[in-house]
């Protein structure tokens, strides 16, 4: 699809990876990019819905907008987690295919997963289980914009595609205790353990728990890349085929923050998925994607953007 002279819709533009994703495609000759707030546009309420859809009369969107949280946000938050994701993709499809959108992007999670799924995770592997169930009810609500894209593609020939982003991090991330994920989360208590010199961290789980990582601009990237040249109903990975444990993890992040005491796990906190490692063979193949920011970097540059938005982001 070329998006020269096209009006894109971005929901969740001025979150963490939506303003990544606004910033790059502002390089693209579109002829409107519009990228509300949720204060100007609450996809909950159907009035709002309509009327940012009947004033600008996009070509394309971009559905980025979702309610997201670590482990403890997802565990205390389930009901509003399944509800908000739910009711603001599910009627901005099908009002989308109402209004005549020539393309749909939704923008899953890879807590869609099954708990225990093979990895690397493939996506043919998706309906194998149920999600890990700290973050099933989130990862569910993300997962029927995938039947529902697949069911409007067949019945009325709409034109959505399901991509599934594996954990993101970088500069502009949340640095909330409350509701961050893992490497936000980590950097700011090391950075915060550190400056006051304490002599251990209490980190959640046994650090066997490993993920995979995905550097903002990448999936920014991978966004654009799928826009323009994926039309199939197949859901897609976008991830760096990395993995890595938690407790590798965080003793790097301890290292790169200077932090010198002691990390102590608290096995009776959960630690989640047991592993997640995308094989992300289809979005090379398909769309020609590849992740290009080394996971090092990634961290740096991360630990950097903190230790200068700190206070700012304290005071907020």
């Amino acid at each position: 699809m070329d998006l020269s002279g096209a009006t894109v819709l971005v929901t969740g533009g001025n979150g963490f990876v939506g303003r990544h994703l606004v910033k790059r495609l502002q390089h693209e000759k579109l002829k409107k990019l519009v990228a509300p707030s949720s204060a100007e546009c609450d996809l909950l309420n159907p009035d709002d819905m309509d009327k940012i859809l009947a004033d600008n009369k996009p070509d394309v969107i971009l559905h980025l907008a979702a309610r997201v949280g670590g482990i403890g946000a997802n565990q205390k938050h389930p009901a509003e987690y399944f509800y908000d994701n739910l009711m603001m993709g599910v009627p901005l499809i099908h009002k989308a295919w109402q209004t005549g959108v020539k393309k749909f992007v939704a923008i899953g999670t890879v807590c869609a997963y099954p708990k225990f799924t093979a990895v690397p995770f493939h996506e043919d592997d998706l309906w194998n289980g149920y999600p890990e169930e700290t973050n099933a009810p989130y990862g569910l609500a993300k997962k029927m914009l995938l039947v529902q894209s697949q069911a409007y593609r067949l019945q009325y020939g709409f034109n959505s595609i399901f991509l599934l982003p594996v954990n993101m991090y970088g500069p502009g991330d949340n640095f909330d205790l409350e509701s961050s994920h893992v490497i936000p989360a980590l950097i700011r208590r090391f950075i915060e353990a550190r400056d006051n010199n304490e002599k251990e961290i209490v980190c959640w789980g046994d650090g066997s728990a490993s993920r995979e990582f995905l550097y903002v601009d990448d999936v920014a990237d991978a966004i654009i890349l799928a826009t323009k040249n994926y039309d199939g109903d197949a859901p897609v990975n976008i991830g760096s085929g990395m993995e890595i444990s938690i407790r590798d993890l965080a003793e790097m992040i301890a290292r790169m923050t200077e932090f010198k005491g002691e990390i102590r796990w608290d096995t009776s906190r959960p630690n989640g998925q047991p592993r997640r490692c995308l094989d992300t063979s289809r979005a090379r193949d398909q769309f020609g994607f590849t992740a290009k920011v080394k996971f090092e970097e990634g961290i740096r540059r991360t630990i950097d953007w903190y230790q200068n938005h700190r206070q700012e982001i304290l005071n907020r």
